[in-house]
C-alpha cells in the first residue's frame, strides 16, 4: 500500500477488523485478524485485566473516519471533500459518503474482480489499464456512474496479476448493483449502491458528527 510505511496488516490488527488491504491474504487464514480471533477463543483460562483508556466521542468518531480512510485509501484532504459533496447532495450526508467512495474507478475495479486489493486497482487505473465506457481512463478517484461500462485493455487482460484475481473473485461474487459479462470481461453499473450493499464496516454516523463540528 503505497500511501502507509510498514506492513498494512498492522493496522488491521489495531483496528481489529479487516480493513482488506492486503489482497487475497485477506481472504485466507494467514490473515492476522483470522488469527486473532482463533487464539482468543481458544483461551479459556482465566481472564487478565487489562487498563485501557476509554475512548472519547471525539476519539471514537475520529476512528471511525481513519477506518474510512484506510479501507478505501483516501487522503485526508481529498476525504474532506468527499463529505462536503456528500453534503449537498440529497439524503444522509453518511451514506451519500460511502456512496461516492464506493463509485471511486479503482474500488469498482477492485469488486469486479480485476485486482486483489485496493491499491493494486489503483496501480491498474493509473498505468491505463482500465476502460470506462470504452474510453481510457486513469484517474482512481474518477466517479462511476449508473449504466457505465468499465473493463481493461486487450493487452491488460492478460497480465498474471489479472487472471489470478479473476479466479479468486468468482468465489467471493460480486454485489447486487454490478453485473459482469465473462464473455467480455466486462462489468456494468446497474444502479447506485444502497448502504447494505456497501461492505465498509463504519459507523457513518460518527464520521458526519466529526465534520460536523
Amino acid at each position: 500500500m503505497a500511501r502507509y510505511r510498514g506492513s498494512v496488516c498492522k493496522l488491521c490488527r489495531r483496528e481489529k477488523i479487516k480493513l482488506f488491504l492486503k489482497g487475497e491474504r485477506c481472504f485466507s487464514p494467514k490473515c492476522p485478524v483470522e488469527k486473532q480471533a482463533a487464539v482468543s477463543k481458544g483461551r479459556k483460562q482465566v481472564r487478565i485485566r487489562r487498563t485501557r483508556t476509554r475512548l472519547s466521542e471525539y476519539g471514537m468518531q475520529l476512528k471511525e473516519k481513519q477506518r474510512a480512510r484506510l479501507m478505501t485509501g483516501v487522503l485526508e484532504k481529498q476525504f474532506r471533500k468527499y463529505f462536503r459533496k456528500a453534503e449537498r447532495e440529497k439524503g444522509l450526508p453518511g451514506e451519500n459518503l460511502l456512496r461516492l467512495l464506493e463509485c471511486r474507478l479503482d474500488n469498482i475495479v477492485f469488486r469486479l474482480g480485476f485486482a486483489s486489493s485496493r491499491s493494486q486497482a489503483r496501480q491498474l487505473v493509473r498505468h491505463r489499464h482500465t476502460r470506462v465506457n470504452g474510453r481510457c481512463v486513469d484517474i482512481p478517484s474518477y466517479q462511476v456512474r449508473v449504466g457505465d461500462r468499465i473493463s481493461l485493455d486487450e493487452k491488460s487482460k492478460q497480465l498474471e496479476i489479472v487472471k489470478v484475481a479473476q479466479e479468486k473473485a468468482k468465489e467471493r461474487g460480486l454485489p447486487a448493483w454490478i453485473e459482469f459479462d465473462q464473455s467480455t470481461s466486462t462489468g456494468r453499473i446497474l444502479e447506485l449502491p444502497k448502504r447494505e450493499e456497501i461492505s465498509i464496516p463504519v459507523q457513518e454516523q460518527l464520521i458526519v458528527e466529526l465534520y460536523s463540528k
